[in-house]
This record gives C-alpha cells, structure tokens and sequence, in this order.
C-alpha cells in the first residue's frame, strides 16, 4: 500500500467536491441575484463534468470566466475553514463508523437462527 498515492487520490477528490458544494453556493447566491445566471450554471453543471473539479473549472473558465473565478475563490475558503479540523473528524468518523458496523456485524451473528444461516455455512456443518 502506498500512502503517499492514496493521501493524493483523497485530496483530488476533496478539491472536487470543494468545486462541488463551491458551486451549489455560488447557485445559491445566484438565484437572489440573478437567476437566469444560477439556472445556467446549474445545467452547465449537470453534464457530468463535476466529477473532476479541476477539469470542471477548465471548461467553465472558457465558458464564464467571472463564475469560474468566484467559484475558485469560494472553493478555496472552504477549504481554508475545514482544514483545521478535518483531520481529527476523518479519524473519529472512520472509528465511529467501523465501531457502528462492526456492532450492527455482532448483532446479526448473535441472532441469527437457523434458517438466516447462509447456504454455504450450513453446507460447512454437515
């Protein structure tokens, strides 16, 4: 396992979905301003190009300078606020989590019948 690798697949899909709750700000605000502006932001959103903020910004840089540009800035104080504490509630999220499943997990194994056993468990009994 290579950390390094997954610490930067887990950044570029942070910055994407920064890009993404960046733009469902900028919508937001819009839609008091001018909504003609967030309902096209909002369809030339739609078409799948999200998925990759920085490609997404790219291509709305060609089409709307002005709307890239405050989506960048709204992008980057996101991630000036979350970037003190995201770190301890990643850890403390993914321990609560597995804690949670892992119980649920327990649970099922403690009451399970005969009949909620898997085929293939009761194949290993015979």
């Amino acid at each position: 396992m290579d950390i390094n690798q997954v610490a930067k697949a887990t950044t570029k899909t942070l910055i994407s979905y920064l890009t993404y709750e960046a733009m469902r700000i900028v919508a937001m605000q819009l839609d008091q301003t001018n909504p003609p502006l967030a309902y096209w932001l909002r369809r030339f959103s739609s078409t799948g190009k999200l998925q990759d903020g920085d490609a997404y910004l790219e291509e709305m840089l060609q089409a709307n300078q002005e709307i890239a540009f405050r989506l960048m800035v709204v992008r980057q104080h996101l991630a000036q606020e979350i970037a003190d504490f995201l770190p301890e509630m990643l850890r403390s999220g993914v321990e609560q989590s597995n804690t949670k499943l892992r119980c649920a997990h327990l649970d099922r194994l403690v009451n399970t019948t005969a009949d909620n056993i898997p085929e293939w468990e009761k194949l290993d009994q015979e």
